[in-house]
């Protein structure tokens, strides 16, 4: 691995209800995700730039998938946490960790989206 390159490049959030998922990440992030099947596996994928900086990502409902609280830990990016985070309570999900400053590096915080995933929020120093 190039040691400039970030490693991840990809992300699933698992769901058990993509047309619900689909529509709790689009009103509480103001995205539209795409819909698509690929074999067994329905999904929703967030808005992505080929070659752009940054990692691609979907809602997965597939076999194997189970939402939930433990596992790999998703920083999505965010203008601002606080609104975003109303945004996420008033759809059914729950913060689970409030806005908090680390540093140089920002602020983050955790939810809980509407298929009972711990999900994480990170704001720029600069917003």
């Amino acid at each position: 691995m190039p040691s400039h390159a970030n490693p991840v490049n990809w992300f699933e959030i698992p769901v058990n209800d993509l047309a619900r998922a689909k529509s709790f990440y689009e009103k509480c992030l103001s995205v539209e995700i795409t819909e698509s099947e690929m074999g067994p596996s329905k999904m929703g994928w967030f808005p992505m730039e080929m070659g752009a900086m940054g990692s691609a990502g979907t809602l997965i409902k597939s076999e194997g998938y189970t939402p939930s609280h433990d596992g790999t830990l998703v920083y999505l990016h965010v203008d601002a946490i606080d609104p975003t985070l109303e945004a996420i309570n008033n759809a059914g999900g729950k913060t689970l960790m409030p806005r908090q400053n680390i540093g140089q590096h920002g602020f983050i915080a955790h939810f809980e989206d509407c298929e009972g995933n711990r999900v994480a929020l990170h704001e720029s120093p600069e917003s």
